[in-house]
């Protein structure tokens, strides 16, 4: 099981790391536009900081284009860089030649069983759902995110869910098999306080002598 930072905020990445038990660095191109700063910049950055991987999002036009930002971005880092590509056919195909030229990659933005199940084909790293916007688009979302897990089991595809919006939405992902995911650093820090032990923590507080 793996919990990673979702962020392309710096002072993010450094407070994270410092917790101890983040597996690495998710962005995207919103999270990267919000830095004011270049994409491969962002990303150099942030490799210097955390230990795990740093994942970056392709999103020039073209696959050929696509394949170029590819190469640039994994050249950054080749021992930290990994890819997310949003899950189309063409983008599959076009994954299916960088990951045995070395570069490690993730299929973003899925949304079926079908499409994690072609992301194990090619054996992409990761399968990348989106928790709240499956909830809030697909009937019976609990249902497909089961399918989803279901749909790359036994293979080398982890599933990485994104876009949680709360602690429940977090503990309901665990409870269907989601075994990674990717949070802002807020909620990260929400998993771990609760204020019934905050309670507790007071009350231990006055029994303590002098």
């Amino acid at each position: 099981m793996g919990i990673y930072l979702d962020s392309a905020n710096p002072d993010d990445a450094r407070r994270a790391q410092e917790l101890g038990f983040i597996a690495g660095v998710t962005t995207n191109p919103k999270l990267i536009a919000q830095t004011g700063r270049p994409g491969l910049e962002v990303l150099s950055e942030l490799a210097e900081i955390v230990d795990g991987h740093v994942f970056y999002q392709l999103t020039a036009d073209t696959v050929e284009a696509r394949t170029d930002e590819a190469w640039a971005a994994y050249k950054i880092r080749p021992d930290k860089v990994l890819l997310k590509v949003p899950s189309t056919t063409e983008n599959l195909a076009m994954v299916s030649r960088l990951i045995p030229a070395g570069i490690e990659c993730a299929m973003t933005a899925i949304y079926s069983p079908a499409q994690a199940f072609l992301a194990a084909q090619v054996r992409a790293s990761f399968a990348i759902p989106y928790y709240s916007r499956l909830k809030r688009d697909v009937p019976d979302a609990p249902l497909v995110l089961k399918r989803i897990v279901d749909a790359v089991r036994d293979t080398q595809t982890l599933i990485l869910a994104a876009s949680f919006k709360s602690v429940d939405d977090v503990i309901e992902a665990l409870a269907v098999g989601i075994q990674h995911i990717t949070l802002p650093l807020d909620l990260i820090l929400a998993l771990g306080e609760h204020d019934l032990t905050r309670r507790d923590i007071a009350d231990f507080g006055q029994h303590l002598p002098g």
